[in-house]
């Protein structure tokens, strides 16, 4: 999330060890979405609805400029037992916001009306519309049907569940759902979360597919009145389109108000074992930001790497032109001296 002139990004960390496991909410921040100060921790469990464990969430900027952050907490040792807790920043003043606080009312969700509690995570960033607050939790229904719950508030801390999914498909759990509307007319611009459907915006729902470990998501239409999401291609919960087609998993967007874009994080854990990881002394990294727009067919998104990137460029950057290059041939590039490039090529 983007506040007061800091982007702050929120992820999931081990502090013992390039392992999984003891998971707290770590702290970055960044002018430029390039160059990021790691803080102190933002979120560790120190209640009793979080004592095992502080999982994956979300931040929403409420209607008065304060930040709130929705997590899953882990409050049973025996089983993965899964509730929603809520932070906010003990001192709104701080840009930084280097402490978060939880109030006494947590849990603030739990899983309740037949909910496998041990599928029940990863609240997403709040909309706002008609006097409530929104939000969706991923879940599991029976054996295989992935779930996106819509829990409605008015005052963000007392919340109820509507009758009926968001959506629902018989792909395995949903984790970190996310829901964002997108304009149809080709435009690069993000959207704010709370733009609802219309004749010029379409939603697009991602859902993070805990059996194949890829992200998916379908473009469609989101009724505010039914609670309801439909994809406009009825076989896209079945035929897959992904964000990323190499290791990309729980991915998050969120609205930058400053450059009116949609950006889109993602995690690649790459394929060392765990002997490996513990060796190197870390595990698994954050793919670089992308802005994510709607394709003007509106089949599909675009996505590119966020312009800062441009940068770490180099002043004066290595060239090679004018060379026909024949078929089966190697070429090599002479003069680099960075262990990471970036690559424009023009081919005739």
């Amino acid at each position: 999330m983007f506040y007061k002139g800091w982007y702050h990004f929120f992820y999931q960390y081990n502090p013992k060890g390039a392992v999984w496991g003891n998971i707290v909410w770590a702290h970055s921040v960044s002018r430029d979405l390039i160059n990021w100060v790691a803080l102190e921790t933002a979120i560790q469990p120190s209640i009793k609805s979080d004592k095992y464990g502080c999982w994956s969430g979300s931040a929403t900027i409420l209607r008065d400029g304060t930040p709130a952050i929705m997590y899953t907490g882990i409050d049973r040792g025996d089983i993965n037992y899964e509730v929603q807790n809520i932070a906010f920043p003990k001192n709104k003043s701080d840009p930084l916001l280097r402490e978060w606080v939880k109030p006494k009312s947590n849990p603030i969700i739990v899983p309740e009306g037949g909910i496998n509690a041990t599928q029940f995570r990863d609240p997403t960033t709040a909309w706002y519309a008609d006097g409530h607050w929104r939000l969706l939790i991923g879940a599991l229904s029976g054996a295989s049907r992935g779930v996106a719950y819509v829990y409605r508030s008015r005052d963000f801390m007392r919340w109820t569940r509507v009758r009926k999914p968001l959506h629902s498909a018989p792909t395995g759990m949903w984790e970190c759902p996310d829901l964002y509307p997108v304009t149809v007319d080709g435009r690069q611009n993000g959207l704010d979360t709370s733009v609802t459907s219309s004749p010029k915006v379409k939603h697009v729902l991602k859902n993070s597919l805990d059996l194949r470990r890829y992200d998916y998501y379908t473009v469609g239409t989101y009724d505010r009145k039914t609670e309801r999401y439909v994809p406009d291609n009825p076989a896209g919960d079945e035929h897959h389109l992904r964000y990323d087609y190499g290791n990309f998993y729980a991915s998050k967007t969120f609205y930058d108000p400053v450059k009116r874009r949609r950006i889109l994080w993602g995690w690649a854990n790459e394929s060392d074992t765990a002997v490996d990881d513990v060796a190197k002394g870390w595990a698994g990294i954050q793919a670089i930001p992308r802005k994510v727009w709607l394709d003007p067919s509106g089949r599909q998104l675009m996505q590119w790497p966020v312009e800062e990137l441009e940068a770490l460029r180099a002043k004066k950057p290595v060239s090679l032109k004018d060379r026909v290059v024949k078929r089966g041939e190697h070429v090599e590039v002479t003069g680099l001296r960075s262990s990471q490039v970036s690559v424009r090529a023009f081919l005739s």
